[in-house]
């Protein structure tokens, strides 16, 4: 019989290197399995002893390590046989614990994919989560920023520094192409198109795109690439070919660009709550507000449906309800039609308002 042992693993290998997924994406799924994996053996009523429960966290070492070991394997027994009862007693469970509908959308998410994985290698003969419903999700509408607070943001990093500049630099280019943050990280100095005003994009499922980049972000990177390129001289442990780097010449990480938000939107003014990725639903509201049609914005953002970026549509009412009240014939009879109701009329006496 297969050694099951390691299941897990090889489903995580088989999303990153076939499915070509995120590292951080994988490292998520494995973290929704593992949680599956905790409560399937909490509720295996005796199968599994709570010693073997509680060395799963025990540090490596001697009969420990051989018994965290033999957990393991009773782990994938027990997702090897989970049936569709267990899989909607952990969705009570998750409901139980008060996670987020969106939240446990994406658990259950994970389970269909592990299982549907499971099915396909053979090791299972149905998908246990085939039949559990997933949660409706409540929509929410992606916040985002006016033009003059985009441009209040954009204008606060002083650009007589490098790290000011470089600053600068990442605002105006979040802003100018839609791009990710985890996007904007990976970019590489011959990512960067001056004559052609492109960069080439790795987004998600390391698909690749080509975005138009505006001149008012070029110059904020020429500007930087001034400072950077002075540093690189000095800095053995420069790294050469990335974009945007910390102070150390290494690249930067997505944590650092969310701090440096933090920074600028304290020093502007603006809500503290913003992140990096309110530029990215602001330049998606932006452009449709300005005549840019559905589909080239879905482009523009790497969305792989249309349904993703029709949700910006909602954005734009309010846009479409002041142009219709400015070029509507009948606004200007408003008040007539929403005048309150007097009671029935006594056509014999006439009118002369007719």
């Amino acid at each position: 019989m297969e050694d099951n042992h390691q299941i897990v693993e090889q489903f995580l290998n088989y999303l990153k290197f076939e499915k070509r997924f995120s590292e951080h994406t994988a490292k998520c799924y494995g973290a929704d399995l593992a949680q599956f994996g905790d409560f399937l053996l909490q509720t295996c009523d005796g199968e599994v002893s709570s010693d073997e429960n509680a060395s799963l966290h025990h540090p490596e070492g001697g009969t420990a390590t051989a018994t965290a070991v033999a957990t393991a394997q009773s782990v994938d027994q027990l997702l090897l046989a989970a049936d569709v009862n267990e899989a909607r007693s952990y969705l009570a469970h998750l409901n139980g614990k008060a996670y987020s509908k969106a939240t446990i959308a994406r658990k259950l998410a994970t389970l269909r994919s592990f299982y549907k994985f499971l099915v396909k290698t053979n090791r299972c003969s149905s998908n246990p989560l085939t039949a559990v419903r997933t949660p409706k999700q409540d929509k929410k509408l992606p916040r985002f920023l006016e033009y003059e607070e985009i441009k209040r943001l954009l204008e606060t990093p002083p650009t007589e520094t490098w790290l000011g500049a470089r600053d600068r630099a990442i605002l105006e280019t979040l802003y100018s192409t839609g791009i990710r943050v985890s996007e904007l990280v990976a970019l590489n100095m011959d990512d960067v198109d001056f004559l052609g005003e492109i960069i080439h994009i790795r987004g998600k499922g390391k698909k690749e795109r080509i975005a138009p980049i505006s001149s008012s972000a070029l110059q904020a990177i020429q500007r930087y690439m001034e400072f950077r390129n002075k540093r690189a001289q000095s800095n053995t442990n420069f790294d050469a070919k990335v974009l945007f780097v910390n102070k150390h010449g290494q690249r930067l990480s997505t944590r650092s660009v969310r701090r440096k938000m933090d920074k600028y939107l304290k020093m502007a003014g603006l809500d503290p709550n913003i992140s990096p990725h309110t530029l990215r639903h602001s330049f998606a509201t932006h452009m449709l507000n300005n005549g840019a049609d559905l589909r080239s914005v879905q482009e523009l953002l790497g969305h792989q449906s249309l349904s993703t970026t029709q949700v910006y549509t909602h954005l734009t009412t309010r846009k479409l309800k002041e142009v219709y009240d400015n070029a509507h014939p009948r606004e200007e009879f408003g008040q007539d039609v929403y005048a309150p109701y007097e009671g029935p009329h006594d056509w014999s006496q006439g009118d002369e308002s007719l």
